[in-house]
């Protein structure tokens, strides 16, 4: 199995208590930190503007910026997104962004791409909020869009949400010399009818998580979508985010909650809802408890067929003593 991290960049308040003048210090040093560390294949942010689960003043940094900023720092490391909102900017603006920090990572970009959800953020930023049948059409088109512009140089096309006619994408990314031709699209959300249907047709990666009877339940969708666009299953990686706190015991995990519902409180939650959330967010997830609980869920999961993790620590940017341990003793464990 192989295994991401996500670097904490504010969104869920987990820059909290530190000077937004030393963030880019934090988040930086982690980066470098994993890159050094062969454990770990990638490192990830989130594509928002906004904390959640409430919009508050705290610190949220922009994820393209961060991809730029970490491909200049690193040298082995790949650098992913999960995941970017396609509505959030033009697809043709989007592929050469990627097409250009690819150059500077030396090839190592994944796209991470999906409808998008936080209705707050898109009404804030006043790109209303359309339905959900409008988002993944987006969606649809604009990953299309990508594909061209990565294995052609051009693309044009005359859809129904996205109008193109020769954008060009010079030069073209480093990784049109890779098997896949261009950068590796991850396609993220495991709704049967539309998305899995889109990963079928397009994904290098797809990107849902959930139980292990859940994530197998949605395998085969995937294999029947496939199946039905001529499309080789066995091309597809999929991969699966997860929440991931580790405690000896239950006063341990308990006090190292509260921690993360007292950082969400300083950054303006109510005690009710911060903990609400965490107990949602946290406290329930099957990475969350022993070392050997994390080891047994992350092995039941791989049975299903899951191949590749993408690990958030919510205590990252203060303590890697439990990115450690996850090193010592949970990755030995999945090979």
């Amino acid at each position: 199995m192989k295994f991401g991290l996500f670097i904490p960049q504010g969104w869920r308040y987990d820059l909290v208590d530190i000077d937004p003048a030393q963030h880019w210090e934090v988040m930086s040093d982690l980066v470098r930190y994993a890159d050094a560390t062969p454990a770990w294949e990638s490192v990830w942010v989130y594509d928002h503007f906004h904390t959640t689960p409430r919009a508050s003043q705290e610190a949220t940094h922009e994820a393209w910026s961060l991809m730029a900023g970490f491909a200049g720092i690193t040298e082995r490391v790949r650098l992913g997104q999960m995941c970017t909102c396609m509505s959030y900017r033009q697809p043709t603006y989007l592929a050469k962004v990627a097409a250009t920090i690819d150059h500077i990572s030396g090839g190592r970009i994944e796209m991470g791409i999906g409808g998008g959800w936080y209705e707050h953020e898109w009404r804030a930023y006043g790109y209303g909020f359309p339905s959900a049948g409008e988002r993944l059409g987006r969606l649809r088109e604009g990953v299309e869009i990508f594909r061209q512009m990565w294995t052609t140089g051009s693309a044009t096309l005359d859809g129904k949400y996205y109008q193109v006619d020769g954008a060009l994408c010079f030069p073209q990314p480093l990784q049109t010399s890779s098997a896949a031709n261009r950068i590796p699209i991850w396609v993220a959300g495991g709704g049967p009818k539309v998305t899995l249907k889109i990963a079928a047709q397009y994904a290098d990666y797809t990107n849902y998580f959930g139980n292990p009877e859940e994530f197998a339940a949605k395998t085969e969708i995937l294999k029947a979508h496939c199946q039905d666009v001529g499309r080789d299953f066995d091309e597809i990686t999929l991969t699966g985010n997860t929440n991931v706190v580790i405690a000896d015991n239950r006063a341990e995990l308990d006090e190292k909650l509260a921690a993360v519902t007292a950082r969400m409180v300083q950054g303006g939650m109510s005690i009710s809802d911060a903990t609400r959330h965490v107990d949602r967010s946290l406290r329930t997830q099957p990475t969350v408890g022993t070392a050997e609980q994390v080891v047994e869920a992350l092995q039941a999961m791989r049975t299903s067929g899951l191949s590749y993790a993408i690990t958030y620590f919510p205590d990252a940017a203060y303590d890697r003593s439990t990115i450690e341990r996850f090193e010592r003793e949970i990755m030995p464990a999945l090979g």
